[in-house]
């Protein structure tokens, strides 16, 4: 995966030809599935993910909250999981504060979108920006305080499923790419990956719904 996102980026074709390939998979998906090629609602999450050695202060920081010292990937999925916008940034930066550029982003890119599931780092101020400034709906989904233990919590399971399929990619397990642009790249290849997969029959239970 690494060396052929390497040999596209050098011939310039790294960004805009492989979103193109990327989206037009994703949408063979979703119509594969019985759903509309253009989403109607998304959830949003991140992930924090130590850094190698090679990776640079200037781009990266420690997360307080997950004890983790490196990036963090914050995504935008549809309902099936699948990646509508991603971006990567040093882990210090928080949620609410990378959220704005990103929904902004998936605004411009599927106005079709009214609601946007997200937990409880998204609450505050964000939820009337995202209502006033984009349109659209961000809807907090909290953990119940008097359950304890593991909880498969409604919509958000979505994203965080999509999140462990990309911790299944070796280069995706740490991170190792020197420019956030190029990790985020790395992202996309292995969605690509695993929906060229899923449309050729290979299943393997990544599209399949947790155990209740």
């Amino acid at each position: 995966m690494h060396a052929f996102a390497r040999r596209w980026q050098v011939t310039g074709l790294l960004a805009e030809s492989h979103d193109r390939l990327h989206d037009r998979l994703r949408d063979r998906v979703r119509q594969k599935e019985g759903r509309t090629v253009d989403p109607t609602a998304a959830i949003v999450d991140s992930q924090s993910l130590r850094a190698a050695a090679n990776i640079p202060r200037s781009v990266s920081g420690w997360d307080g909250g997950k004890k983790v010292d490196g990036r963090k990937r914050h995504l935008v999925v549809d309902c099936l999981g699948l990646v509508l916008a991603g971006a990567v940034t040093a882990a210090n930066v928080q949620d609410r504060d990378a959220a704005v550029p990103l929904l902004e982003r998936l605004r411009r890119r599927y106005f079709s979108i009214r609601l946007v599931w997200a937990d409880g780092g998204y609450a505050g101020s964000l939820v009337g920006w995202t209502r006033d400034k984009l349109r659209l709906t961000l809807e907090i989904v909290k953990r119940t305080d008097d359950v304890t233990g593991f909880v498969v919590l409604p919509r958000r399971w979505v994203v965080e499923r999509t999140l462990s399929w990309l911790m299944r990619s070796r280069r995706l397990a740490r991170d190792y790419e020197k420019l956030p642009a190029m990790h985020e790249a790395m992202v996309l290849w292995s969605m690509t990956m695993l929906m060229s997969s899923r449309l050729a029959g290979r299943r393997h239970g990544v599209f399949s719904r947790p155990a209740p």
